[in-house]
């Protein structure tokens, strides 16, 4: 089925304000034009996307689900057409960032204070991208600066400055058999039940490493959405053992009786970089690297303050 913009248009207007006429008046067209419009669509689509409550009209579980899609719609197209208006008079002060294995964005609110007393006219997105891949993403000019730490094979095509190297470490009870030893053995996770963020689901194609000892072989693994107060309470429970950064799981080790150790007799670490396209940068792209480098280059523990 083709979708009209306008009957977008007319199903966000008419469930704000709850009726036909005040959605006409709205749209500076005729009430029974809108109302034809409307009769029109519900036939195309052989149901209803309102009931009458009184004298209001009121989405029912079509309508709502169509205004999901047409929310998202409507407003991204807003937002480009006033991109496009910055571009084309020199004045798109936007930048695009994502984040790799973005558990936590504690660091991130001083980057864009900072950022913004410098540069007050610019505008910080937050964007998601497909299968945690921000090298496509930028790529493909999806994003601008992008925070990442997996390999990629077109890693090659963009420009990346070196932020710092993390730790990967156990995370359990206090009082699990683990919590004394100075690092763990592959081996060790042999009958060990693993709880992970979901990113690491190896039905996926194509699968992510686990971020475990070579040969590591748990028993049973977990997956859960990546939010890292669940999977830490889980920990906490008795549920499992995680595997998490240090810095992140630094700060429950008090709150939530756990102890960190590590993954190796040499540390298992990832090194971050800042990542952008090849080529000169706009001065506000520039001023934000500026800014995430400053705060991150070399100081991973910092960004968990």
């Amino acid at each position: 089925m083709d979708w009209d913009l306008r009957d977008l248009e007319l199903l966000r207007t008419t469930a704000e304000v709850g009726s036909l006429t005040a959605a006409a008046e709205r749209l500076y067209v005729s009430q029974p034009a809108l109302s034809q419009r409307l009769t029109r669509l519900e036939e195309r689509l052989e149901m209803r996307l309102f009931d009458r409550r009184g004298r209001k009209l009121v989405p029912n579980a079509a309508g709502r689900r169509v205004l999901v899609a047409a929310h998202q719609v409507l407003t991204e197209l807003q937002a480009t057409t006033r991109d496009l208006a910055d571009m084309r008079d020199g004045r798109d002060r936007r930048v695009r960032f994502t984040a790799q294995c973005s558990t936590t964005f504690q660091w991130l609110p001083p980057v864009m204070r900072a950022f913004r007393e410098r540069m007050p006219e610019a505008e910080v997105r937050i964007e998601t991208v497909p299968d945690d891949a921000p090298v496509p993403a930028l790529l493909a000019d999806r994003v601008d600066v992008a925070l990442v730490t997996k390999p990629d094979r077109e890693m090659d095509r963009v420009a990346l400055t070196r932020l710092f190297e993390d730790e990967m470490v156990a995370v359990v009870p206090a009082r699990h058999p683990w919590a004394t030893r100075s690092h763990l053995t592959a081996k060790d996770f042999t009958d060990a039940q693993l709880i992970l963020y979901d990113v690491y689901d190896q039905n996926r194609i194509p699968s992510i490493p686990l971020p475990l000892p070579p040969r590591a072989r748990p028993a049973r693994i977990i997956t859960m959405p990546v939010i890292t107060d669940l999977v830490v309470e889980m920990v906490a429970g008795g549920q499992g053992v995680t595997v998490l950064p240090n810095w992140v799981a630094a700060p429950y080790v008090n709150s939530h009786d756990l102890a960190l150790v590590s993954l190796g007799a040499t540390p298992m670490t990832r090194t971050w970089y800042c990542a952008t396209r090849q080529g000169p940068r706009p001065p506000h792209l520039e001023l934000f690297v500026e800014e995430l480098v400053a705060r991150l280059g070399d100081a991973p523990r910092s960004a968990a303050d």
